[in-house]
């Protein structure tokens, strides 16, 4: 018997990933936990930060997995909320130029006043998948692979988060 094949918009299977938790408690643990996290997705990665200054956001690496997600996931987005982005004006250059060139797939917002006292930095990956530093003073982090349940409480306080967004940076230069 033939079976047709997968609608074009059918996401195509995940990979089963064994559920894990770990603590990364060094700088080093925690970027390589954010590449992990990048290198898992499917359909979304979600980060809040204070202003991306850590973890090697701007690096080429990490710019060139976010840019094949985007590339491979016809409707994969990348939707980023910071307290300030000026630290992504002055040295972000490789994420401004993502921005610019996957500005339908990927959202950099501004955090609004309902959500300044978040201080705890997390990246979200497919709902199911994330890192979530206790605090941006300290850098004790819990990250979980495949756990959705986990995941579910930070999916929420994203969402809060995100829904007190403004625009950040735009991937259009508007003006004459």
């Amino acid at each position: 018997m033939a079976t047709s094949p997968p609608a074009p918009d059918a996401t195509p299977a995940e990979s089963v990933v064994s559920p894990r938790e770990s603590h990364p408690d060094t700088l080093a643990g925690l970027t390589s936990a954010l590449d992990e996290l990048v290198a898992l997705a499917q359909r979304s990665i979600k980060v809040f930060d204070i202003d991306l200054s850590w973890g090697d956001w701007n690096t080429r690496a990490r710019c060139d997995a976010l840019a094949a997600f985007m590339r491979g996931s016809r409707n994969g987005r990348v939707e980023i909320i910071v307290h300030d982005t000026r630290w992504l004006e002055s040295s972000g250059s490789r994420l401004t130029t993502l921005l610019q060139r996957y500005s339908h797939a990927m959202t950099i917002y501004r955090s609004g006043a309902g959500a300044r006292h978040a201080m705890d930095p997390l990246a979200i990956v497919d709902d199911t998948h994330f890192l979530h530093r206790l605090h941006i003073d300290r850098l004790n982090a819990t990250l979980s692979i495949g756990d959705a349940d986990r995941a579910s409480p930070l999916v929420e306080r994203f969402q809060e988060i995100w829904a007190t967004g403004e625009p950040g940076l735009s991937g259009t230069t508007l003006g004459l």
